[in-house]
């Protein structure tokens, strides 16, 4: 069986479309028919009803994509455990959002090892759809993000809470910041929370869907953007950032998805290894948000975090 048509077959079963599937696999939609139709012949039935409104399941197709998870899951645990090098007996894969792996990612690779050295470690970068793909195929076991995607086999479990500021690259930034407003993508809860709270912002002429490279973007021009309090902090310190006064704080939660099937006793190190990297993350949280209401003057309780319930 050609694993090529196996990944094909869950990215059209995901997508629900044939022009979905090509621009996750980065072919020509002619390619992704090419390998479904193989697929379909080699099992002797239609996996798909296709209409100009995408590509839906069959009966036969509903069966056959257990397997397939199943076999993409096997082919990713041979490949790795081919790929074990010398010196280790154990492997796992994970992944991370881009900026989540300075603060927890590398960590958690760290804390692993400390606590079995026999552990080989690989790590993988990706956004939501990317990671949430790996999970499905069994490339990565466990991911951390910002906004999960829930699909069979996986598990979501809270990793560490962030808060989004409003910060500017010169002081005493009005909150009517006008075209100096970037907008940054942090997830459809946080757009909602915004365009409740300032819904003069939400109409910029810029937006950025790479948060993690927004800082760099936002300190060498005349510009204001929301940013996670512990990107912002190290920007703060060198007088390139600004706290802009009035604006509402947004709760910014990450997460952490496991395959369910990860093998039990490498699921047991890494929960409690992520756990251990979380608190102490916690801790700096703290001191984080406690420096920047000093650093601002910025009085404590004076402007309450924004919840979206």
């Amino acid at each position: 069986m050609d694993i090529t048509l196996i990944k094909t077959f869950i990215e059209v079963a995901n997508t629900g479309s044939f022009v979905a599937a090509c621009d996750r696999l980065f072919v020509t939609q002619s390619a992704v028919s090419l390998r479904i139709q193989r697929l379909e012949d080699s099992l002797g039935h239609a996996l798909f009803t296709r209409s100009k409104a995408g590509a839906i399941l069959t009966p036969a197709g509903v069966q056959f994509e257990r397997y397939a998870l199943s076999l993409l899951r096997l082919w990713q645990e041979a490949r790795q455990q081919i790929a074990i090098p010398d010196g280790y007996t154990r492997a796992i894969t994970i992944g991370a959002q881009y900026s989540l792996w300075p603060r927890l990612g590398f960590r958690w690779i760290d804390e692993m090892q400390t606590r079995m050295p026999e552990l080989s470690v690989h790590a993988e970068l990706g956004m939501t759809d990317r990671m949430t793909r790996f999970l499905v195929e069994g490339v990565v076991q466990a991911a951390l993000m910002y906004t999960p995607q829930l699909r069979p086999g996986l598990l979501a479990e809270p990793a560490l809470d962030d808060e989004l500021i409003l910060v500017a690259s010169y002081p005493d930034a009005p909150i009517d910041l006008g075209r100096d407003y970037v907008s940054v993508d942090w997830g459809p809860e946080f757009t909602h929370a915004l365009a409740l709270n300032l819904p003069h912002l939400t109409d910029s002429g810029r937006s950025m869907a790479l948060g993690a490279l927004a800082a760099d973007y936002i300190v060498n021009r005349k510009a204001a953007a929301y940013m996670p309090a512990r990107t912002a902090k190290r920007y703060m310190d060198q007088k390139k950032l600004h706290l802009v006064a009035d604006a509402p704080r947004f709760p910014y939660p990450s997460w952490v998805v496991w395959r369910e099937d990860i093998e039990e006793d490498i699921s047991a190190v890494a929960k409690a290894a992520l756990a251990k990297v979380v608190q102490a993350a916690e801790v700096e949280q703290e001191y984080i948000v406690a420096d920047l209401e000093l650093v601002e003057h910025y009085e404590p309780g004076l402007f309450p975090i924004i919840t979206n319930e």
